[in-house]
């Protein structure tokens, strides 16, 4: 069985509350342009990861659980990435994640999950 390594939960709270806040202030004072689609996706943690087994698995916040991203063999076992985590939403409330895997400052993977 996979290791999935996990987010900050201080940083996903701090991000959805950023989102929240966001268009609450905007709500208001009446300042939402008639082209705002009320869609949001901000950054909420980035970590450090190893490839196992030509993957990457993570444990995403807001109920979506653990995911195994793949991460092509040229990449051996051991490899050191960085895994990204954004939160997706609209008007303020979380709808999806965004979750990316880059190795040497090279995005690799991006997979979103929900509404993003």
């Amino acid at each position: 069985m996979a290791t999935h390594d996990g987010f900050e939960d201080n940083a996903i709270t701090s991000t959805i509350n950023a989102a929240r806040n966001f268009y609450d202030r905007k709500l208001d004072i009446k300042e939402i342009k008639a082209f705002d689609d009320g869609r949001l996706e901000m950054l909420a943690n980035c970590i450090s990861v190893d490839v196992k087994d030509g993957q990457v698995c993570l444990n995403l916040p807001l109920g979506f659980g653990g995911v195994c991203l793949p991460i092509p063999d040229v990449f051996p076992n051991g490899t050191a990435a960085q895994a990204c985590l954004h939160i997706c939403s609209k008007w303020g409330v979380p709808r999806g994640v965004r979750a990316t895997v880059s190795i040497a400052g090279q995005l690799i993977v991006d997979k979103k999950y929900g509404k993003c």
